[in-house]
């Protein structure tokens, strides 16, 4: 279950009688990034009850016999051992110090153990590695960081991983993405345990969001599993990615590679992690996210250069995926970074433009040669009401307007959201049918 539901689920084992829901203990090893090692200890080993947040009661483990020296070269002391993980309610991994290496045995024992006997287990980013090396993984969702997320989903394929979540709450296994994501998870558990309130208080005292919305997708890139340039596929999705300016399916890749559409699904997802229409889809939009940074091209235009079969489907894919139309993407982008040294229309408008994901609609001002683009919320998914309005004129045809010409998106039809318990932009699971590309 992702950031955006509504719902948790249940944990699905009782809590053994030695073990306290209060005592949260976190498995360090060495080599480990100090960052993430400092997350959990900042949200649950600090008393702040007189800001409204209830107290947890920490054990710094250490997961290994040596000494625990973090990046940058510090070393520290855990006072406690494995052994302290037998009173704990939730056991946290912040990270792991190399995903192609294994984690000590002893380690993973205990886990399963802890697992066994009711409690919460919690992976921060490459501390999924850990979870997943424990076998606690199999047959659930998971995230990591999404540079990561291919080579966790290769090695391990009965694990569901999720590229594109902030993180994921499978119940009494949770596992989020990199880095800061690892403060959401952790606001997020002190949300299920003591409610809206207390993870509010708890988020105001370390001055960040109490609830992010959206996921690692613009953050995604073209980054491949290293072992995939040694498999047959390597020269397909080479091929798919030089050329994503043409209109092709899922269908045509598999023929390029001498495959069933079955057969292509299986071996694709086995290397990626995804499924071969949603990482099409997904490489169409950061196509188009270059594109929109980088040229003038119109929306229109874009859409044709990304391999999109229309306007209205980039439309729907880029905001299920980011959040915002293309103009309006655009448009935050440019007040961010004002491009030849154009003068800075003023904090009044990054403001606005940076209120994206505010809760109400913004109108950004209108630039010469421009439409003014009303900005919608971001959030869930987008589904199309199967009519739209054409602008008086056909569009340019792709490729045959030269750079330089004012981007327009004043008739981007209305796309009416829709409150579900999904994610947007959730890759295609098992069971669940795949929508064509545009």
């Amino acid at each position: 279950m992702s950031q955006d539901s509504t719902t948790v689920p249940e944990t699905s084992r009782k809590l053994s009688g030695r073990r306290r829901r209060e005592i949260v203990a976190v498995l360090l090893f060495s080599g480990g990034p100090i960052f993430e090692s400092s997350i959990p200890l900042s949200v649950f080993g600090i008393d702040r009850q007189d800001a409204g947040v209830p107290r947890y009661r920490l054990l710094v483990c250490a997961g290994e016999d040596v000494p625990l020296r973090t990046t940058g070269g510090l070393e520290l002391t855990a006072p406690y051992g494995l052994e302290a993980l037998s009173r704990a309610g939730t056991v946290v991994v912040p990270a792991w110090r190399s995903i192609t290496q294994p984690p000590p045995a002893a380690a993973l024992d205990a886990l399963r153990r802890a697992h066994e006997e009711g409690a919460r287990i919690v992976g921060l980013c490459t501390g999924a590695f850990v979870l997943a090396a424990a076998g606690l993984l199999d047959g659930r969702p998971a995230t990591t960081h999404w540079m990561y997320a291919p080579t966790l989903a290769k090695r391990y394929p009965s694990v569901h991983v999720d590229p594109r979540e902030l993180f994921v709450d499978d119940g009494d296994v949770l596992t989020s993405a990199g880095t800061a994501a690892g403060i959401d998870l952790c606001l997020h558990i002190v949300r299920t345990d003591h409610g809206a309130d207390a993870a509010g208080a708890l988020a105001r005292r370390l001055v960040v969001p109490p609830r992010r919305s959206g996921g690692q997708e613009r953050y995604l890139d073209r980054s491949l599993p290293e072992e995939i340039g040694a498999d047959p596929l390597a020269e397909v999705v080479a091929w798919a990615l030089e050329h994503l300016h043409e209109q092709f399916d899922v269908e045509a890749l598999a023929a390029r590679a001498y495959m069933s559409r079955r057969t292509f699904d299986r071996r694709f997802r086995s290397l990626t992690g995804s499924a071969p229409l949603q990482w099409l889809i997904t490489q169409r939009v950061l196509q188009a996210q270059r594109l929109l940074e980088t040229s003038d091209y119109s929306v229109d235009e874009v859409a044709g250069r990304c391999g999109f079969r229309s306007p209205v489907a980039l439309r729907g894919h880029f905001r299920r995926q980011l959040g915002s139309s293309p103009a309006a993407y655009r448009a935050a982008y440019r007040a961010r970074r004002p491009q030849g040294g154009a003068p800075d229309r003023g904090p009044d408008r990054l403001e606005r433009a940076e209120r994206l994901g505010g809760d109400r609609a913004e109108v950004l001002e209108q630039r010469p040669g421009e439409h003014a683009m009303p900005l919608r919320r971001p959030g869930g998914p987008v589904t199309h009401t199967g009519h739209h309005h054409h602008p008086p004129h056909s569009p340019h045809p792709p490729g045959g307007t030269e750079p330089g010409k004012p981007e327009s998106d004043a008739y981007a039809p209305r796309l009416p959201e829709q409150a579900t318990g999904r994610a947007p932009g959730r890759p295609t699971l098992p069971g669940q049918r795949e929508r064509p590309v545009g």
